[in-house]
């Protein structure tokens, strides 16, 4: 055995084998190679992330200052590892702001920073630096004009003046830019034909005097704005016309209306050139005195007429019942009787422009034997205000006495004035 062993140990071959496995085995206690990236410390994968809009916050004396030129949003870049960048890509928990704590009233130039970012990031804010407009705080009180586009109101119809609630706003701004204000507007936003009265909700706007909008704070933003569209109308006389010729022997002695005055309505234009409508009575065919209901005739241009039908009472006479003995008519004057207003509401009060008086002169007609127990408290001369707004207004005369009888004055429309009564 021994002899063998020494046979072994003397070839060259074996030793080398022998030496190969003590190396192996000495490589095998050394090397492992499952503990490479645990026992040695190999940096992780960092990379760049682009994050848009992200908002920036503002620190400063709100009560006292108005500060312009910090923008709305900036972008950031984040460098770092993988994890941690998707970390704050998903959460973005980190807050990009501007300390304005200690800046002072005038244009200045400060940096934005960033917080709440974790410490193995790295961030670039674009823009990073920011101009600002530092301004004295104002806050004063405006009256709001109401607008719209006139043009929309339809044929034979008017915009009165509208009416906004609240009708004055408080606006805030940086003094300089409140400097600038010259209109305070709520527009109201309509596209279509109107004819009745507009109650919409409308948005202030301010602005300079280029109607540039402004950069301010309105205490309301949103107003209700009330536009009265009422129809253009006037009152005009009723004109008889007498058509054809009256048969022979019969004598038309008078056509009398139950009213001699009418309403129509149309565009201006032809309001201002309009003073009177008609009736046409057919008195060719008359043989004896009738009442007839006629229509009122008015020109294609005027769009309505109140009333459309009148009353004509027609007096005729014919020949062979003349006598000496027949009673003639007469006229007789009545003068400055007073108008009475009807239906002024409690808290409106009321005046007289024309006639300035409140009174006028009626002049009657009819049989002497009649005139002569008639006067003056036989007639109530009114207008009727009830419906009425404040302001300036044509009002259609009443006038209410005997039915023998006719009337007629030298004004047939009153003008009044309209106005709320101050609280005591």
């Amino acid at each position: 055995m021994d002899k063998w062993l020494d046979q072994l140990t003397d070839s060259k071959l074996f030793m080398k084998l022998v030496a190969l496995l003590l190396a192996l085995l000495l490589f095998g206690t050394v090397y492992d190679s499952s503990k490479d990236t645990n026992e040695i410390n190999v940096p992780g994968s960092e990379q760049s992330e682009i994050i848009p809009n992200i908002p920036v916050k503002s620190y400063y004396d709100t009560d006292n200052l108005v500060i312009t030129g910090v923008p709305e949003t900036v972008e950031v870049t984040l460098k770092g590892p993988t994890p941690n960048l998707q970390v704050a890509k998903t959460q973005k928990d980190f807050e990009v702001y501007a300390d304005l704590s200690d800046v002072k009233v005038g244009k200045q130039r400060v940096k934005l920073q960033i917080r709440n970012l974790s410490d193995k990031l790295k961030a670039t804010i674009n823009p990073d630096y920011v101009e600002v407009n530092v301004q004295e705080k104002v806050t004063k009180e405006y009256t709001i004009d109401a607008e719209f586009n006139h043009k929309l109101v339809a044929d034979g119809y008017e915009a009165g003046a509208p009416v906004v609630k609240p009708n004055k706003v408080k606006i805030t701004g940086g003094k300089d830019v409140m400097d600038k204000i010259s209109y305070v507007k709520a527009i109201i936003d309509i596209n279509k034909t109107v004819n009745d009265t507009i109650d919409e909700s409308a948005r202030v706007t301010v602005l300079d005097e280029n109607l540039n909008k402004l950069n301010v704070i309105v205490d309301h933003e949103v107003v209700n704005v009330t536009v009265p569209i009422k129809k253009l109308s006037k009152t005009v006389k009723i004109d008889v016309v007498e058509k054809g010729a009256p048969a022979e022997g019969v004598t038309i002695e008078s056509i009398t209306l139950d009213t001699n005055e009418a309403t129509i309505s149309a565009n201006q234009d032809i309001l201002d050139k309009t003073e009177a409508v008609r009736v046409e009575v057919d008195v060719s065919s008359l043989k004896e005195s009738t009442d007839l209901t006629l229509p009122v005739i008015i020109s294609d241009e005027i769009k309505e007429v109140t009333p459309k039908t009148v009353k004509a009472t027609v007096k005729i006479s014919s020949n062979s019942e003349e006598t000496s003995g027949t009673e003639v008519e007469t006229t007789k004057t009545l003068a400055k009787l007073p108008i009475r207003f009807i239906g002024l509401p409690e808290n409106y009060h009321a005046v007289f422009r024309d006639p300035a008086s409140g009174s006028l002169d009626l002049t009657i007609t009819g049989k002497e034997s009649v005139l002569t127990g008639i006067n003056e408290s036989d007639f109530q001369l009114s207008v009727n205000v009830a419906e009425l707004s404040v302001g300036e207004h044509k009002v259609k005369l009443d006038v209410k006495g005997p039915e023998n009888v006719t009337w007629t004055s030298d004004i047939n429309t009153i003008t009044v004035a309209i106005s709320e009564k101050q609280q005591a």
